[in-house]
């Protein structure tokens, strides 16, 4: 199917994405480390808009936003194993909307992370609520998808890996077994999975950059 680049950050949940699911539809590709700080000519040219990764060239094509990107990979490799997204439009929507949900998340934890107050509180309430609805979500099933990695599953890798990293560098419990039972088997059966250990970054090397982070960002607002 042609040349395949990804340009991505190192430890970066947008970008892993895209290599969980080239992984899972065995699609050999190559990675293109950027610097945030000294972004090269290729990210510049491939995503003039917003300069960001995670960008995926296929034949020379790019695509961005890494949602974007998880369609374009299941539909133009559709015969690849199984599909990432079900066949079924309602249960296309309700993925969608399931991985909006986790974006929507990821902004509530930036409250929470850099917010004071009223703003903080208001992020971890979001924060729960967003959590318990993907908890009931799971119902009964193993993964989002059902028996196996779909695609709200590899959305949702941030809560599986980042989440946890974040939580422990700000000293916070907001995701636990007893408050979330089954999204914590499924954050359990998400990382025993032979192509996410095998793909995704330690959480031991997560949790230092997220601490050295928020410390810079503090002595920042204080000085």
């Amino acid at each position: 199917m042609g040349e395949v680049k990804v340009h991505g950050i190192f430890a970066g949940p947008f970008n892993k994405r895209v290599e969980l699911a080239l992984k899972l539809k065995g699609v050999k590709y190559e990675y293109i480390e950027e610097d945030r700080s000294n972004k090269s000519d290729e990210l510049v040219k491939y995503n003039p808009i917003y300069k960001q990764v995670p960008v995926l060239v296929h034949n020379g094509k790019p695509i961005c936003e890494s949602i974007i990107i998880l369609e374009y990979i299941d539909d133009t490799w559709e015969n690849n194993t199984i599909p990432l997204l079900p066949k079924h439009p309602y249960q296309r929507s309700m993925a969608r909307f399931l991985a909006k949900m986790c974006h929507q998340l990821m902004g509530a934890m930036y409250k929470v992370c850099y917010g004071k107050g009223e703003e903080r509180e208001k992020g971890c309430d979001e924060t729960f609520e967003v959590l318990k609805y993907l908890d009931n979500e799971l119902q009964n099933k193993k993964f989002f998808g059902g028996d196996s990695i779909g695609f709200v599953d590899i959305v949702a890798s941030y809560i599986a890996l980042w989440f946890g990293a974040i939580q422990e560098a700000i000293g916070m419990e907001l995701l636990t077994e007893q408050k979330f039972p089954k999204l914590s088997k499924w954050i359990d059966e998400f990382l025993c999975c032979r192509i996410v250990k095998e793909n995704l970054p330690n959480r031991e090397v997560l949790v230092p950059l997220y601490k050295a982070q928020f410390a810079a960002a503090t002595q920042k607002a204080s000085s």
